[in-house]
């Protein structure tokens, strides 16, 4: 299959066939009340994988970490680690760690004592765990901190010394709930590439629960989005960006507009599409029945916006008028307005310092794009 979108690493055990996973939920359902927050949901996460947990709040996410973690108990299925069942094994039983939002650092301890305190409760020897300290320190880059208190640092580095307690018992797998949402937007990005690089350093397997799709889209190696207890698609970030199997996830995952329709032909890969007062000429569509129903999702940086319509041939062209228009730095967004009452967005590239002749509100404008630009949803 040709790949789509950008390839972080050459790691892709999910399309190995002999390739066994690590962790699987197995047809797992946990109720609250008369309330599914999982509902009869499967799923496979591998050895040295970073697989995250995307959703909306109250999607059931973070209840299935806590699950895995041990601090609830599944209401049927299973959980399997290394193909051993866990029901039954208590949370400090279990070889993985788990760090939280809230850090829950000890405020009269230090830096190191912090970091060392798991290790103790393990009875592990004394040299040892001045050994794994400083290990850890190193790691984390917060050697010269290590007798401050908490209070001391920035929000930042108290992200890092939980992070080097969550790793200093080395576990299998390292859960993450909402690590970096305490963290302003500048910091949360230099943060996800440290989280990144560490994981690849010592190999370990990460699972992140987050609501933020540009960060499980950075850091993962696939992402399972959720909704409603379910599981909508598991692809990694490049496969759910360019070939969402659904309109949830589509318009969950980056900006997208969505065209509805109705299908005028249908012949091998390609389709016309009646949407909006014009026709869409479709590449790599589905097989679909004339007079189907049928949404296009196209991506804003897709579309070329422009006073006059591209003469290129075979472009598909829509007429509209800006609506609303927002600066953004590296791109300015347009939202266009069909005749329809439908709202398309389009990005252009800042590529000059000074753009000559912008074009402004209630302008008519022409939106055109190549037929493989988008794609077909038909549920």
């Amino acid at each position: 299959m040709k790949s789509l979108g950008n390839i972080r690493r050459n790691f892709d055990p999910w399309n190995d066939p002999s390739a066994r996973p690590l962790i699987e939920f197995d047809h797992v359902v946990k109720t609250f009340g008369d309330f599914n927050a999982v509902d009869d949901l499967s799923l496979d996460i591998y050895t040295r994988e970073f697989f995250a947990l995307l959703g909306p709040s109250g999607c059931g996410k973070s209840t299935l970490l806590r699950m895995l973690a041990g601090f609830e108990a599944p209401t049927s299925g299973d959980i399997r680690l290394g193909g051993q069942s866990l029901t039954g094994v208590p949370p400090y039983r279990r070889p993985l760690n788990m760090m939280f939002q809230s850090y829950a650092l000890f405020p009269h301890m230090s830096v190191e004592s912090n970091i060392a305190f798991g290790l103790k409760q393990d009875g592990m020897a004394r040299s040892e765990i001045s050994d794994r300290v400083a290990e850890m320190l190193k790691l984390v880059k917060l050697t010269p901190y290590a007798k401050r208190k908490p209070q001391q640092l920035s929000g930042g580095q108290q992200q890092r010394v939980a992070l080097a307690r969550s790793l200093a018992k080395k576990p299998k797998v390292l859960l993450l709930d909402e690590p970096l949402g305490a963290l302003d937007k500048k910091l949360r990005e230099e943060t996800q590439f440290e989280l990144m690089d560490l994981q690849q350093e010592l190999g370990l397997t990460f699972v992140i629960v987050t609501h933020d799709q540009e960060e499980a889209m950075t850091m993962s190696d696939r992402i399972a989005v959720m909704r409603a207890g379910r599981i909508e698609q598991v692809a990694t970030p490049a496969i759910l960006y360019e070939a969402p199997t659904s309109r949830y996830v589509a318009d969950f995952i980056g900006n997208v507009s969505i065209l509805e329709g109705t299908v005028e032909d249908s012949s091998s890969d390609r389709l016309r599409l009646a949407a909006e007062g014009t026709t869409i000429t479709v590449d790599n569509a589905p097989t679909l029945a004339k007079g189907d129903a049928a949404a296009f999702a196209i991506r804003p940086e897709k579309i070329q916006l422009s006073r006059r319509p591209s003469d290129l041939p075979g472009m598909n062209v829509v007429k509209g008028t800006v609506w609303d228009i927002a600066y953004l730095g590296d791109v300015t967004l347009f939202n266009v307005k069909l005749d329809s009452g439908t709202i398309v967005r389009a990005t252009v590239i800042n590529a000059q310092r000074v753009a000559p002749e912008q074009i402004g509100w209630d302008e008519e404008v022409h939106l055109s794009f190549p037929p493989d630009a988008g794609l077909i949803l038909a549920r």
